[in-house]
C-alpha cells in the first residue's frame, strides 16, 4: 500500500459514520460498556481514509475514529469517467472488495460499508461487489487497500518505459 503523507489541514474533509458498536468487558463489579466507531472521511476528490475509535460515550468514539481517519488518508486515482483506471480486488483479512470500471451514467453501484468509502473518495461511476467477510470494518479496509493499490495509466507506462498511448492501446 502507498503510504504518501497527505496534509489534511487544506483538504475540505467530510465524514461518515459506518458503524458504532457496542462493546461489553465483565468485571468483578458488572459490566463495561464501551463504543467502537468506525469512521470514514474523504474530500470526494481522490483523498480517502477511515479510522476507528474506542470510548465510554459514542460522540467521543466518533470523534477518535475520525482524528484517525484522517492520520491514515490516502490518495486514489479517478479517471475523466469518475472511475477507477482498472479492475482491481482489493483484500484485507477475509474481506475482498472487486472494484469495476464502468461507463458514464453508471452511478455508484456498491454494498454499504464500501459505498461510503467509494462517494467519499470521489467516484461517480463504479461497480464493486464485496466477496468474503461481510465484516464492516474489514470490507471498509479492503476497499481502501484496493483504491490505494491502484495504479495509473501514466504509472504504468513508467513502470515499463513505454508511452501511455501504447499502454492504452
Amino acid at each position: 500500500m502507498k503510504h504518501t503523507i497527505i496534509d489534511a489541514s487544506q483538504l475540505e474533509l467530510e465524514e461518515k459514520v459506518v458503524a458504532i458498536k457496542r462493546v461489553t468487558k465483565v468485571v468483578k463489579g458488572g459490566r463495561n460498556f464501551r463504543f467502537a466507531a468506525l469512521v470514514v472521511v474523504g474530500d470526494k476528490n481522490g483523498h480517502v481514509g477511515a479510522g476507528l475509535g474506542k470510548a465510554t460515550e459514542i460522540p467521543e468514539a466518533i470523534r477518535k475514529g475520525k482524528e484517525d481517519a484522517i492520520k491514515k488518508l490516502v490518495e486514489v486515482p479517478i479517471n475523466e469517467d469518475g472511475s477507477v483506471p482498472h479492475d482491481f480486488i482489493g483484500k484485507f483479512g477475509s474481506a475482498s472488495v472487486l472494484l469495476k470500471t464502468s461507463p458514464e451514467g453508471t452511478g455508484v453501484i456498491a454494498g454499504g460499508p464500501s459505498r461510503s468509502v467509494l462517494e467519499l473518495a470521489g467516484y461517480k461511476n463504479i461497480r464493486s461487489k464485496s466477496l468474503g467477510s461481510n465484516n464492516k470494518q474489514n470490507v471498509v479496509l479492503a476497499t481502501i487497500e484496493g483504491l490505494a493499490n491502484l495504479k495509473t495509466p501514466e504509472e504504468v507506462a513508467k513502470l515499463r518505459g513505454k508511452s501511455v498511448e501504447e499502454i492504452l492501446g
